[in-house]
């Protein structure tokens, strides 16, 4: 099987002065559920090489272990600092793709026409695909036949909760829950921070940073189920 992994290019936040990019954790849980599996992996962005890491997601309070795995293992460093630029990639040499989150998707991703066309690509030819966290806001172009590909779903995503906790609320281009509801989809969510992902057909949402393993474990199941039935 053959995952490829979207991530983000975009390292500013809004006018802020300050740095993001992608959450360290979204990435390095779902990479080694994948990789423990035995999956192959690519890594995209649509700059290729290698992507920001949103710095807040490095600091000690938001160390996890996969997050000291990954510092231990130069192969997946390696992955890392070089990812495929995102238009080099086609859909039809996957099984399917995960986008991590972190709030970079949210400028560059979601507007993307080459990310749009990607995920509309893996949909239409019946291959599910999985966004965790801040990812889920980039389906907010992404149509399937004529109407927006979330819409009567059930997703979840980053909860205008916890971007309130976090203080950017005022900052992001736009909220991910209010953006999924305005689009017609059922917004699903558990307490603040708390490990949630939701399977909807062949769409896997995760919440946010916790949600991460869970939400690859998610992805592969249903992999395994779709392997079964074909």
């Amino acid at each position: 099987m053959k995952i490829l992994m979207v991530l983000t290019s975009h390292d500013q936040l809004g006018n802020t002065g300050r740095k993001t990019g992608f959450w360290l954790e979204e990435f390095a849980a779902p990479y080694f559920v994948f990789k423990d599996a035995g999956v192959d992996v690519t890594l995209a962005s649509p700059k290729g090489g290698q992507p920001p890491i949103d710095p807040k997601s490095d600091l000690p309070e938001n160390q996890t272990p996969a997050m000291a795995r990954f510092k231990k293992d130069a192969a997946a460093q390696r992955a890392l600092a070089n990812t495929v630029k995102l238009a080099d990639v086609k859909a039809e040499n996957y099984d399917t793709v995960f986008y991590p989150g972190g709030h970079g998707p949210m400028w560059d991703l979601a507007e993307s026409p080459v990310s749009i066309a990607l995920l509309e690509s893996f949909y239409n030819s019946g291959k599910p695909i999985a966004l965790v966290c801040h990812a889920p806001g980039v389906l907010r172009h992404v149509k399937y036949k004529g109407a927006p590909l979330v819409k009567g779903k059930h997703v979840t995503g980053f909860t205008n909760g916890e971007e309130a906790e976090v203080e950017l609320t005022h900052v992001v281009p736009f909220l991910v829950e209010d953006e999924l509801l305005r689009l017609g989809a059922v917004f699903e969510k558990v307490a603040d921070w708390q490990p949630f992902a939701v399977t909807d057909g062949r769409l896997v949402t995760g919440q946010n940073p916790a949600s991460s393993t869970v939400g690859a474990q998610a992805l592969l199941k249903l992999m395994a189920a779709v392997e079964v039935a074909a």
